[in-house]
């Protein structure tokens, strides 16, 4: 009987799922999504500048030229 309560407890609280699985389920689905993609384009955004700042030879470390660098930095920020 235990198992069984703990069972259902652990389903429940494990509910967070991918927000392309949940984009079906109406208005809250929707800004579900939304959030995440806004999520995705600002950390996208922030990695580039992160990259862009980076000196030569920190460049150079991960196998990057500063002309790499340059274009992954100046692409906008949806394009992944």
């Amino acid at each position: 009987m235990a198992q069984s309560m703990n069972d259902g407890m652990n389903g429940s609280m494990n509910t967070r799922t991918d927000a392309r699985e949940r984009s079906g389920q109406g208005v809250g689905g929707a800004l579900v999504t939304l959030f995440d993609t806004v999520a995705t384009w600002n950390e996208r955004r922030r990695q580039r500048r992160a990259l862009e700042a980076l000196p030569d030879h920190l460049l150079q470390d991960i196998g990057l030229s500063r002309a790499d660098a340059v274009t992954e930095a100046d692409k906008p920020f949806w394009q992944g």
